[in-house]
């Protein structure tokens, strides 16, 4: 899997949230589905810790930035 980097706005959900960053790179590894979104963007949501996860990225050619993440 590419690397993957998170952005401020990104770190500040992760914080409030309680999400870690395994459980991004997890989901966004084995997503349950992946969906385009707005600008290139993509969607993924899959479950990491008996939690339901929505993920924001931008897939670059040798890194996935996430943009936001949530709880569904």
């Amino acid at each position: 899997m590419s690397e993957v980097i998170y952005s401020d706005h990104c770190k500040k959900r992760m914080m409030r949230r309680g999400i870690e960053e395994w459980e991004i790179e997890h989901v966004v590894k084995y997503p349950e589905y992946i969906k385009k979104s707005i600008d290139g963007r993509k969607v993924v949501v899959g479950e990491a810790k008996d939690r339901k996860i929505k993920i924001v990225f931008i897939e670059e050619q040798n890194y996935k930035k996430v943009v936001s993440v949530m709880f569904l």
